[in-house]
C-alpha cells in the first residue's frame, strides 16, 4: 500500500516525506464569517464560510467519532462547535454571523460551544424550512 521510503547510506531519504505540516486552513486569513448550524433530530453539521459565502471549514458529529443516537444529542453538538471554532481561530475569524437551520436538539449548544473559544457573534438568523401546506391528507378510507 503506497510507497515505501527508502533510506540511503549517507541517512538522507529519497524525499517521500517532504509535504509541509501546514494545513490549508491555516493559510487563509478572514476576519468576518458565517457559521452556518444544521440540526437535526440524527444529526448536526456545522460549516464555517467566509463572507461570500465560499466554505472554509465543517465538522459533524459522525466525524468526531458519534455513532448512532449520540449524534444528535446536545453534548456532541456542543463538541463539535468547540473543534469547528479552534479551526476558525487558526484562520484568523474574530466575528461570526449564525445562521440556524432545522429542528434538533444541538441547535443551541452548538453556538454555545462555537462562542466559548471567544468568538463573538454578530447576528442569530433561523432559517428553518418551514412547510405552507403541509403534508397531504390521507385517502378517504373504504370499508
Amino acid at each position: 500500500m503506497g510507497k515505501k521510503r527508502i533510506v540511503k547510506k549517507t541517512g538522507e531519504s529519497d524525499g517521500a516525506n517532504k509535504r509541509s505540516t501546514s494545513s490549508k486552513t491555516s493559510r487563509k486569513n478572514v476576519g468576518q464569517g458565517i457559521l452556518q448550524v444544521q440540526s437535526t433530530y440524527n444529526n448536526t453539521k456545522l460549516t464555517v464560510t467566509d463572507m461570500k459565502g465560499d466554505v472554509l471549514s465543517w465538522s459533524s458529529s459522525g466525524s468526531l467519532g458519534f455513532k448512532g443516537a449520540k449524534k444528535g444529542t446536545p453534548f456532541a453538538a456542543a463538541k463539535i462547535g468547540e473543534t469547528l471554532a479552534e479551526k476558525a481561530q487558526a484562520m484568523g475569524i474574530k466575528e461570526v454571523g449564525v445562521i440556524v437551520k432545522g429542528v434538533g436538539s444541538g441547535r443551541e449548544s452548538a453556538i454555545r460551544g462555537f462562542v466559548s473559544k471567544g468568538i463573538n457573534i454578530s447576528f442569530i438568523k433561523d432559517q428553518t424550512p418551514v412547510p405552507h401546506n403541509g403534508p397531504k391528507s390521507p385517502k378517504p378510507r373504504r370499508v
